[in-house]
């Protein structure tokens, strides 16, 4: 049949068609030139990754561990205060993990683990593409080979040439090493928190037994603990016990899923009710408290979690001077009896307007004793405290320095009756001095300086008990006040690192800092910076600062404090405080550049005659003007050598317009004689925190005899919850 057009509107049609139509070599060209290019694609890719491979080596475990280890140092950068490696690890064979413990953590991280290849393409895959989008780049994708090689072997960089090298080294440890192989060293390296590397060490720390007797429901929770200890140790609160009761149940019922467990065995997996208390690695001596305070604020202030702190590699610079704290430990070492070793001793030193703290003693040696002479414990404050109620009266706008008191004694104040007391003097609102001593009309200053309790009474009727409170509170002190009107004798309890910063503020001309002791804060690998900024704020205007912090001089100058005043070559101001029948004593004061606080006490600090600082070999009965008015001058005289010598500013003498303070002559009856002692406290129902009331403060030093008189019941709580005081007859400390 012919095949010509039969129109020649068909012959166009024909014409149009063939040009349209491609060449058949043009045509099969393109689909060969990608299938080529992805050929060579994929081939360039395996040739790229089988050199990866090859050139890729499994780093030795231990250079790791040691690059990981944080290290705290002085302020000057160099000199280590102690180390936090952290790596509690004892090692156990995989016979002696239990079934149950074993299919916890593969129902927790990584179900198919027996049939991988160590890695897992689609978690990959997703990682990737977070990564990408902006997210971490290790999110997702973690075999439990994968988090081997990471933990034991690589850094823990959120980058993707480092996911890419865990890989490489994840499918070549999955050939290398056998699956049971691969989980034992998973299962003894992996972190737990605590402290805790490995999950021998873990069941001791969380549960104090042998990994091999650890029950499913135990077991549950370990596998919980390895995603982030800060999230699920139920030591740390609430939330985290509720992150840790259901993750624990997710894991359990996942087993049951895999048919690890029966349901009977589910319903009896409940969430443990015990956990071991947890007792940190320790650096010992003095040393371990500065360590532990730096940890706290890594925590606290720098957001770090335990697992940061133990195996990143930190390099933390403190606040804390070589010189300065040498000195500390001198002075403390330096004054201490031999034979007395119940006495317990605190110290804390600031830096005015700044506050990071120079040096600190919190005790002889951590690895024994945890707890913080200058940081948890809290003493009756004694006759340091009447300088909170100085700072009040001379915010009520009534006080002007110059003006002058009635100082006899004993005297009667409406004020201070309290119907309770175990005497009548304490009934009748009874004050008295030291010595039962009679100062005639003085003036504030020369009452600061002697401590003259007579006086300072009527300076809490003027300034009310609630604004003293207030303004030591907006000086620094961070403990529960009671504001009673014997609260100016000093019957609240306060802490050692507390008094120092609220007489840094006075140094401070008014301006208050939040004390600090974490520097700054770099990771070896430069991922992470921290430098600390100063917090702070004005709480005291400066004219009545100056007048107050006049005051204090005469405590040193010509007072209860002249030891210092005779041996510092510079400007200082401070106060002696000691509580009623010696069961504490305090030395607090400053330069314009360094305030520093010393507190002792003996035993636990409960109230009972053993704790009573009243037979020290030596020295007999101690005081504010014996021991640590000693270890203050002895401190601040090396810690003060190269500064400048500053002065204080001359005083204000506010409140110029303020009208003569005009008292009664005190109403004197027949009183025990002084020198005579009083009952001993009663006992609050918190045993055995009980505090007496401070003494009469000493004039000079060494200390005569003290008078010891009943007064109220304040605090001393070491380490014990304060009781609530209750007014009375405090002496003065």
């Amino acid at each position: 049949m012919s095949t010509a057009p039969r129109s020649r509107a068909e012959a166009r049609r024909r014409s149009d068609a063939k040009a349209r139509r491609p060449q058949g070599g043009r045509k099969r060209s393109w689909p060969r030139r990608i299938l080529y290019t992805l050929i060579g694609l994929f081939v360039a890719g395996v040739v790229g990754v089988g050199i990866a491979y090859a050139m890729t080596d499994v780093p030795e475990p231990n250079e790791v561990a040691t690059a990981q280890t944080s290290v705290i140092y002085f302020s000057d950068g160099k000199s280590e205060i102690g180390r936090v490696s952290d790596y509690n690890r004892e090692s156990v064979p995989l016979k002696q993990v239990p079934l149950h413990v074993q299919r916890a953590l593969l129902a927790a991280e990584d179900r198919n683990f027996y049939d991988n290849n160590g890695i897992s393409p689609t978690g990959i895959a997703r990682a990737v593409w977070v990564a990408v989008k902006g997210g971490a780049a290790t999110q997702g994708g973690s075999t439990i080979t994968q988090q081997y090689v990471k933990n034991y072997f690589l850094s823990q960089d959120r980058t993707l040439s480092r996911k890419a090298r865990e890989i490489l080294i994840s499918v070549k440890i999955d050939g290398q090493q056998s699956k049971d192989e691969i989980l034992e060293n998973y299962l003894n390296t992996i972190y737990y928190g605590r402290g805790a590397y490995g999950i021998q060490t873990a069941s001791k720390a969380y549960f104090g037994k042998d990994v091999s007797k650890i029950t499913p429901a135990e077991g549950a929770f370990l596998a919980s603990a390895i995603r982030g200890p800060s999230f699920y140790d139920p030591r740390l609160g609430p939330s985290q016990t509720k992150n840790a009761q259901t993750r624990s149940a997710y894991i359990l019922d996942a087993m049951v899923k895999e048919g690890w467990l029966t349901p009977q065995q589910r319903a009896a997996a409940t969430f443990p009710k015990t956990f071991k208390p947890y007792r940190p690695p320790t650096v010992s001596g003095p040393n371990g408290y500065l360590v532990q305070l730096v940890k706290d604020e890594l925590v606290s202030k720098v957001k770090l979690d335990e697992k940061d702190i133990s195996s990143d590699g930190l390099r933390i610079v403190t606040t804390i001077d070589k010189a300065k704290q040498r000195a500390a430990l001198d002075a403390v070492a330096g004054r201490i009896p031999e034979g007395a070793k119940n006495l317990h001793v605190g110290l804390a030193s600031i830096k005015p307007g700044d506050g990071a703290i120079q040096a600190l003693y919190g005790g002889e040696d951590y690895a024994k004793n945890q707890f913080n002479t200058a940081t948890d414990a809290t003493m009756q404050a004694g006759s340091v405290f009447k300088i909170f109620t100085l700072i009040a009266a001379l915010q009520s706008g009534d006080l002007n320095i110059r003006q002058s008191f009635d100082g006899d004694s004993p005297q009667y104040f409406d004020e201070f009756e309290n119907p309770a007391g175990a005497t009548d003097f304490n009934r009748r609102g009874g004050v008295r001095n030291f010595n039962n001593r009679d100062y005639g009309r003085i003036t504030v200053p020369s009452a600061t300086a002697d401590s003259v309790n007579t006086v300072y009474a009527q300076l809490n009727i003027l300034a009310t008990p609630a604004k003293t409170a207030a303004a030591a509170k907006q000086a620094g002190i961070t403990t529960k006040l009671s504001p009673n009107y014997a609260n100016v004798l000093g019957s609240d309890s306060v802490k050692v690192i507390d008094m120092a910063n609220a007489y840094a503020t006075l140094a401070a001309k008014g301006v208050r800092a939040t004390p600090y002791i974490v520097k700054s804060v770099k990771s070896t690998d430069e991922t992470f910076d921290y430098a600390a900024k100063p917090k702070t704020s004005r709480a005291f205007p400066e004219d009545l600062v100056s007048d107050v912090v006049y005051s204090m001089e005469q405590v040193i100058k010509r007072g209860s404090g002249d030891y210092a005043g005779e041996r510092l070559d510079r400007e200082a101001a401070g106060k002696t405080g000691t509580s009623s029948d010696n069961y504490s004593a305090w030395f607090d004061g400053f330069t314009p550049q360094l305030a520093t606080a010393v507190g002792m006490y003996q035993g636990d600090g409960s109230v009972k005659k053993e704790n009573q600082m009243d037979n020290v070999p030596g020295w007999g009965a101690i005081t504010g003007g014996t021991i640590p008015v000693r270890i203050w001058t002895d401190y601040m005289k090396v810690a003060t050598e190269g500064m400048d010598k500053l002065e204080f500013p001359e005083p204000a003498y506010i409140n110029k317009n303020a009208a003569p303070k005009k008292t009664e002559q005190p109403t004197r009856t027949s009183e025990p004689d002084p020198t005579t002692q009083a009952p001993q406290p009663t006992p609050t129902t918190t045993t055995p925190s009980t505090t007496p009331p401070p003494p009469p403060e000493p004039s000079n030093t060494p200390e005569p005899s003290k008078t010891k008189t009943q007064g109220p019941k304040p605090t001393v709580t070491l380490p014990f919850p304060d009781p609530t005081p209750t007014q009375g007859q405090p002496g003065s400390g």
